[in-house]
C-alpha cells in the first residue's frame, strides 16, 4: 500500500501541475489580449506642413493655412506629434521598401523610384542601378508580427517588387499596385481612399471577434489623382484658392481634405469597435513635398518654409508630419527628438513583444516606444548618425546626401564637392549654412558621411564619361537652391521621374 503521506504529496503535485497549467495558460492569454493592434497610415506625397494642425509648437508656417484636415487635427489632440519625424526617403518606393525591413534607402540600394540617369542623358554623373525589390534574405516587419500571432494587411499602394505583399508577410491586400491604381478611382471612392477605408474596417471586425491582433499598414495612394477628388471638394478649393477645378493646387488641396476623410472613416471604426484602448495609430508620409510657408520670416528676409522638396535631401523632401495615439500616448502631447520612419520596425516588435533575438541583426532603427510616455528621451539605433543618401538627378542638387549626427545636419553634392552645414534645431529652413564657421566639424561629419556610406556598401553617383558640358540638361529648379551647376545647354531635363 501506498502511504496516505505519499498519496498526499502526488495529489499536491498534481494539483500543482494543474493550477501553473492554468495560470500559465491565462498568462498567455493576457499575454496575447494585451498585445496592442497597430494601424499605420502613409499619406503619398504630402508636406511636412501640408495639414491644418501644425508640426511644430512654435512655427505658424508648420501648418496648411488651404487644406483642411479636421480628423487629423482630433488624432493630434487625442495623440503626440513629433516635430522632427523624417521619411526614410525623399521619394517614396525607397521609403517603402526600408518600413518594411528596418534599413535605409542607403543599405537596401534602393534609393530611387523610376529609372536612374545613364551616360545617354547627359549629365556630368551616372546614377546607379535601383535593387527594386526586397531580398529573400531579410525579414520583413510583417513575417515578425505574423509570427507573433498577429494578423497582417496591406492595403493600398505596394510599389515594391517580388510578389506584392502576399509573399512578404501579410494575410491580406490589395496585391502589387502601384500609383496607376490611384487614377482609376474617382468620385465618389477618389483613389480608392474610402474603398481601402472600408476594407481595413472589415479586417479589423474580423480580428476582434477572433481575439486576434492586428498589423494594418494603409498606404494611401493620395495625394496622388488630385483631380479624381470629390467633386464638390474641387469645389471648394477652386473657390477658396480661386482658380479652376483643374488645377493641380486645387486637386492637392480636394484629395488631401478627401484623405483626412479617409483617415477618419479608420479611426472611427477603431473607436467603434472597442478597440481604441489597445491599438496604436499612426500617421504620417512617405516623403516629402516641399514645404514652402506661410506668412511668417526666416533668416534673410526669406519667406518662412523648409527647403528643397521631393527627390532632395533638404528638409523638404525628407521632413514628415507624424501623429502617434494609442495606450498611454498622452494626449495633445509633442516630441521633439529626431524620429525617422525606419525606427518603427523594432517599435512594432517591442509592442509585440517579439524577441530582440529576433530582430535581424542589421537594422538600423531604433523603438520609439520610450518616447510615448512624455515625448522625452533619446532613441537608441545602431549608430548615432543618420544618412539619407540620393545619388540621382530629380530636385536639380544632382547627387547628394545628409548626415545628421545630434542636431547638426551635413550635406554634401557629389558633382561639385560642396559640404553644408546646417544646425537643424534653430535653422529648420537650412538658411544659414555654418561650414566656414565651423571646418572640424565639417570634416568629422563629412568623415563620418564617407565610412556609413562604406560600411553599407552604399551605390554612388559616378562621372560620365561621355559628358559634354555643351549639351548637358538644364538642371530643374528646386532643391534647396544653393548647389546649382555651372550653366550649360538648353536641352531639357531628362531624368527619371517617380
Amino acid at each position: 500500500m501506498i502511504a496516505k503521506n505519499t498519496i498526499w504529496i502526488l495529489f499536491g503535485i498534481f494539483h500543482l501541475a494543474v493550477f501553473s497549467a492554468t495560470v500559465n495558460g491565462q498568462d498567455r492569454a493576457v499575454a496575447t489580449k494585451q498585445k496592442p493592434n497597430i494601424v499605420f497610415m502613409m499619406s503619398d506625397d504630402q508636406a511636412w506642413n501640408g495639414l491644418s494642425v501644425p508640426m511644430h509648437p512654435y512655427l505658424e508656417w508648420s501648418k496648411s493655412a488651404i487644406v483642411d484636415t479636421p480628423n487629423l487635427e482630433k488624432l493630434a489632440t487625442q495623440g503626440m506629434r513629433f516635430s522632427a519625424a523624417y521619411a526614410p526617403a525623399s521619394v517614396c518606393a525607397p521609403t517603402r521598401i526600408s518600413l518594411q525591413t528596418g534599413l535605409s534607402a542607403a543599405a537596401l540600394h534602393w534609393t530611387k523610384a523610376a529609372r536612374s540617369v545613364t551616360a545617354a542623358d547627359g549629365y556630368k554623373m551616372i546614377g546607379p542601378r535601383n535593387i527594386r525589390e526586397i531580398d529573400r534574405n531579410y525579414v520583413t516587419i510583417a513575417e515578425l508580427l505574423r509570427d507573433a500571432g498577429y494578423a497582417t494587411a496591406h492595403y493600398g499602394k505596394w510599389h515594391i517588387n517580388g510578389g506584392g505583399p502576399a509573399a512578404h508577410g501579410y494575410d491580406e491586400g490589395d496585391g502589387n499596385i502601384g500609383n496607376e491604381y490611384a487614377f482609376e478611382h474617382a468620385d465618389p471612392n477618389p483613389a480608392d481612399i474610402f474603398g481601402m477605408a472600408k476594407r481595413a474596417a472589415t479586417f479589423m471586425e474580423k480580428n476582434k471577434k477572433a481575439n486576434k491582433p492586428f498589423y494594418i499598414q494603409m498606404s494611401w495612394h493620395a495625394l496622388h489623382a488630385p483631380q479624381n477628388a470629390m467633386k464638390s471638394t474641387l469645389a471648394k478649393y477652386a473657390n477658396k484658392i480661386g482658380g479652376s477645378v483643374e488645377d493641380k493646387r486645387v486637386g492637392s488641396a480636394a484629395i488631401a481634405e478627401n484623405l483626412d476623410t479617409g483617415v477618419g472613416m479608420v479611426v472611427d471604426a477603431i473607436d467603434r469597435l472597442g478597440l481604441a484602448d489597445n491599438t496604436f495609430v499612426i500617421y504620417m508620409s512617405d516623403n516629402g513635398s516641399g514645404g514652402g510657408g506661410g506668412k511668417g520670416k526666416a533668416g534673410g528676409g526669406r519667406r518662412a518654409g523648409l527647403s528643397g522638396g521631393k527627390g532632395s535631401v533638404w528638409e523638404g523632401g525628407i521632413r514628415s508630419p507624424l501623429i502617434v495615439r494609442g495606450p498611454n500616448v498622452p494626449a495633445n502631447s509633442w516630441c521633439h527628438e529626431r524620429v525617422v520612419g525606419y525606427d518603427f520596425f523594432p517599435t512594432y516588435c517591442e509592442w509585440a513583444g517579439v524577441s530582440k533575438s529576433k530582430l535581424p541583426k542589421l537594422i538600423e532603427g531604433g523603438s520609439i516606444a520610450s518616447l510615448l510616455d512624455d515625448g522625452k528621451g533619446t532613441v537608441k539605433r545602431s549608430r548615432k548618425e543618420m544618412v539619407f543618401h540620393f545619388p540621382h538627378y530629380q530636385s536639380g542638387d544632382g547627387p547628394h546626401s545628409a548626415l545628421f549626427l545630434g542636431n547638426l545636419k551635413l550635406m554634401k553634392f557629389y558633382e561639385t564637392g560642396r559640404l553644408a552645414l546646417f544646425d537643424i534645431s534653430t535653422d529648420v529652413s537650412e538658411k544659414n549654412d555654418l561650414a566656414k564657421q565651423q571646418p572640424a566639424i565639417l570634416n568629422k561629419l563629412d568623415s563620418a558621411l564617407v565610412k556609413y556610406l562604406k560600411d553599407v556598401n552604399a551605390q554612388m553617383a559616378v562621372s560620365n564619361p561621355q559628358y559634354d558640358p555643351a549639351k548637358a540638361p538644364v538642371p530643374k529648379k528646386g532643391g534647396g537652391g544653393r548647389n546649382k551647376p555651372a550653366k550649360s545647354g538648353k536641352q531639357k531635363n531628362k531624368g527619371g521621374k517617380r
